[in-house]
């Protein structure tokens, strides 16, 4: 039997404070995500905003180890899931916005001599501003590259069973450390999208209220909510934003809240930053003395069996 190529797609982050501008850069360059101005004058602009904004975006890293934890975190999986496959797969990374690019993963799988790929995208919820873009982006390198290979590609696992049993299980331990757990409040926060993707069809959102359904069925109780964080940029987002659902929570008294980082299988700025440290002291201000945060999916034995999962049913196809 030959050998297997999986190729987990993921974002990527800045490997220094370095890295934060042609980070950026990459990142407001992809027409998938924003489109500003004619396509020949994109990189250009987005070189300028970038710059603009990248002195802020340090600032951030500086507060977090001066980098994203996200490669490492992302080849800890890729290691766990070859692991779990056994003979006769080998995994990849390939990330979009920084190192290692789609272009070096598809060199490394040619040189094995790998001629069927199963690309993984580690984005639960399908947007076409996450998983499009890295699709789009893995097309474009395999014609650059030349490799002739059979494709398969996992697009989203959002109402997968053992993912919803691997997030259950996170907020489960999270649960567990309070007293009363009747008296907390869930928030699951996901990564704002602006509403005019969804008014024209991507399926993001129903793919999130999905697996905030699917894993509330598991907490009879438990008062929930979903919000959405990472907003950018002068146009309408997803509502309500994180900060605006918690300000309402302490509003109405909340004194106890337990985030959940939903569509953010690794530890990245969203999670040490966004959530563990803004959105903390903001709660903190407001008068909610108990913020926690369930701890993201990384390796977890029931995330990577869920992933596992995902491949041996594609490679049926």
């Amino acid at each position: 039997m030959n050998n297997t190529a999986v190729l987990l797609l993921q974002m990527g982050g800045p490997d220094s404070l370095s890295a934060v501008q042609p980070f950026l850069h990459n990142l407001f360059s992809d027409r998938d995500i924003i489109r500003i101005g004619p396509a020949f004058l994109q990189p250009a602009i987005a070189g300028l905003i970038s710059r603009r904004r990248s002195k802020k975006v340090s600032e951030y890293y500086k507060k977090i180890g001066g980098r994203s934890p996200i490669r490492e975190l992302t080849q800890q999986q890729a290691t766990e899931l070859e692991r779990a496959l056994g003979d006769h797969y080998r995994c990849f990374v390939a990330m979009r916005y920084w190192k290692p690019f789609t272009d070096e993963a598809l060199s490394a799988i040619k040189q094995e001599g790998i001629s069927r790929i199963i690309a993984l995208s580690l984005y639960p919820h399908y947007s076409r501003a996450t998983v499009g873009s890295s699709i789009n982006e893995l097309e474009r390198s395999l014609a650059r590259s030349g490799l002739k290979a059979d494709m398969v590609y996992i697009r989203s696992f959002h109402d997968h069973p053992q993912y919803i049993s691997a997030l259950a299980e996170k907020i489960e331990r999270g649960l567990a450390g309070f007293v009363d757990r009747s008296q907390v409040q869930l928030v699951f926060s996901a990564h704002g999208l602006p509403q005019s993707f969804i008014d024209s069809g991507d399926p993001y959102l129903d793919h999130i209220q999905s697996t905030v359904r699917l894993t509330m069925e598991r907490f009879e109780g438990v008062s929930h909510h979903l919000a959405f964080q990472s907003r950018a940029g002068p146009v309408k987002w997803l509502e309500p934003s994180t900060e605006a659902k918690i300000a309402e929570l302490a509003a109405a008294g909340c004194k106890q809240l337990l985030m959940v980082p939903l569509s953010f299988v690794s530890d990245h700025i969203e999670t040490l930053y966004e959530i563990d440290i803004q959105y903390r002291e903001e709660a903190a201000a407001l008068g909610i003395s108990d913020f926690r945060r369930t701890e993201a999916l990384n390796s977890s034995p029931a995330f990577i069996a869920c992933l596992a999962d995902l491949v041996m049913t594609a490679q049926k196809q």
